[in-house]
């Protein structure tokens, strides 16, 4: 079959598509036929290494230990290990299987990772949920507590974690500010979000609004900043951002956060079948729809990393793969 492989980090240059062996599933794993992945920003620091923690998590310093590559993944059950009991060849598939290497035409994943594909969605829409559909949902409910007629804020808003944030708000009955760049405004519209900022041409961190809860996608601004922002029992969440504000939210957050006030966080989202299974609810009502910006086949995969890296994809972007019929 074939793989999108790296032997070495650095720009997306490094991906090589090279034929390997299929995988064969574990006991408790599925043999998924992947037709459809989707590029996160997870990918991005995997394969470039820009945050020095990465190397130690794919465990090599000077070169990744597995060279597989792709987290996100939807498709079709080819077969099952002898103790799968929750899916059978033919069953249509997604999740998280971050590890394993969605990036490819086969990929194996345990059993607990998956979850059934929504029938009114497409492999390329599923493909885009779990990752970023996730964070926003895990950041949103479980670090943001987030509640009904809270006033949220959604700070990268246009982004593939932002697009789900803006949904998954308003399906808890938030009303929600969206913040994105002109060229977005009318996505986040369309998305549900109740009220705009441009923020080439606003600061929402200083103009006397307060939000009960923030949750940074692309996060840029000081913690100081979204502190000031914050209600007086508002929670800030960081799910994304340069490296300075994540490590700043996840190191500093807690010293910054007040006893019985503002709290100041992230979110280091968690592969979860049951949260997948919690989304299907609304993406199978249309309450929550995903968003695609692009969509590239397997063979283009570094040209699909290259173009989240630039840093301007809207929505989420995604990698088909063919197979013959």
């Amino acid at each position: 079959m074939k793989a999108i492989l790296y032997t070495r980090y650095g720009p997306p240059d490094v991906l090589e598509l090279k034929e390997v062996e299929k995988p064969t599933p574990n006991d408790d794993e599925v043999l998924i036929e992947v037709h459809a992945a989707s590029v996160n920003a997870l990918e991005w620091h995997t394969v470039t290494a820009d945050i020095p923690l990465v190397r130690l998590m794919n465990g090599g310093l000077l070169k990744p230990k597995n060279p597989r590559l792709g987290a996100d993944v939807a498709g079709r059950v080819e077969a099952g290990g002898k103790n799968v009991k929750q899916f059978q060849p033919g069953d249509e598939v997604y999740g998280d299987i971050f590890g394993r290497g969605s990036f490819a035409e086969y990929a194996t994943a345990p059993e607990r990772l998956l979850a059934h594909k929504p029938a009114n969605l497409s492999f390329e829409e599923a493909a885009a949920v779990p990752v970023a559909g996730i964070t926003a949902l895990q950041g949103l409910r479980d670090e943001g507590k987030i509640r009904a007629g809270q006033k949220v804020l959604i700070q990268g808003a246009a982004g593939g974690v932002g697009t789900f944030a803006v949904q998954v708000a308003k399906a808890f009955g938030a009303e929600v500010t969206a913040v994105c760049s002109t060229r977005n405004l009318d996505q986040a519209r369309r998305l549900g979000a109740d009220h705009v900022i441009d923020y080439t041409q606003e600061d929402f961190t200083r103009n006397e609004q307060q939000y009960d809860l923030i949750l940074a996608a692309n996060g840029y601004h000081p913690m100081s900043a979204y502190k000031r922002a914050l209600a007086p029992k508002g929670i800030y969440v960081m799910a994304g951002g340069k490296p300075a504000q994540i490590f700043g939210a996840m190191l500093l957050g807690p010293m910054l956060s007040e006893k019985d006030g503002r709290k100041m966080g992230g979110v280091s989202a968690k592969a979860s079948r049951e949260d997948l299974l919690f989304l299907n609810q609304w993406l199978e009502t249309g309450k929550v729809v995903p968003a695609i910006d692009r969509r590239f086949p397997l063979e283009q995969a570094a040209e699909a990393l290259r173009y989240l890296g630039q840093g301007h994809a809207r929505a989420k972007v995604v990698i088909t793969v063919q197979h013959d019929s």
